[in-house]
């Protein structure tokens, strides 16, 4: 996902406490196969119905699953890196994760590292290509004690980190509006040998209305014939 996980370090992130495991994830994302399960709050279970009905499948963009049954036959991740042809560094990573029965596109997205204007430390943004224009996450990290580390997607205003929903409209004009109501929160941490896991929970007015739970395991080599 990045380059060097110590490219997330800034003045308010110390990296120090984070355990070697999840520093290697971020660092090697794509030698990792992933398992997901859903917790929908009861009261959005119909929201989740109705965002992949009209929005996730007619897309095959942000496909939430709505429960473990559309994670039961797995998840396919692959990475695709974009480097710079003179230096060889990597400046945008692709992550493309599908769910193999219903074969919908969970997520597709564009990672990289950028800084805020105003906002002191590194941040983690994500871009989902939508028709017509894209959907912009940018999230602040944090480091725990634990060894765990997370990004969440906060803010107060326009410029701060959060949800940008940006519009290419016919007039040539690109419009952008940041929804402060929609607030996300991954937190990676290691697990078993070979192993992290990882807690994704989105909340809306500040009501949690999904959890993600995903395990995160360094896929087998495959064997030469």
């Amino acid at each position: 996902m990045v380059q060097d996980f110590r490219d997330l370090e800034g003045g308010r992130c110390e990296l120090g406490s984070v355990s070697s495991a999840v520093k290697h994830f971020y660092e090697q994302t794509s030698d990792y196969e992933l398992d997901a399960w859903s917790e929908w709050c009861g009261l959005f279970r119909p929201f989740g119905r109705a965002l992949a009905l009209f929005f996730g499948r007619r897309l095959q963009q942000l496909n939430v699953p709505l429960s473990s049954l559309d994670t039961s036959h797995g998840i396919t991740s692959e990475v695709i890196h974009l480097r710079d042809p003179q230096s060889g560094r990597i400046l945008q990573t692709g992550w493309t994760r599908r769910l193999l029965g219903p074969n919908n596109v969970l997520y597709v997205g564009s990672y990289s590292t950028c800084r805020v204007p105003g906002y002191p430390d590194p941040c983690v943004k994500v871009v989902f290509p939508l028709p017509n224009g894209n959907a912009i996450v940018i999230m602040r990290p944090e480091a725990h004690s634990d060894g765990s580390f997370s990004v969440t997607k906060s803010g107060r205003r326009f410029g701060d980190p959060g949800f940008y929903f940006v519009v290419h409209g016919k007039d040539g004009y690109v419009r952008a509006r940041y929804l402060r109501t929609l607030q996300e929160t991954i937190r990676v941490y290691s697990a078993e040998r070979e192993m992290v896991r990882a807690d994704h929970v989105l909340q809306i007015w500040g009501v949690q209305f999904l959890r993600l739970h995903y395990r995160l395991r360094i896929a087998a080599p495959v064997s030469p014939h």
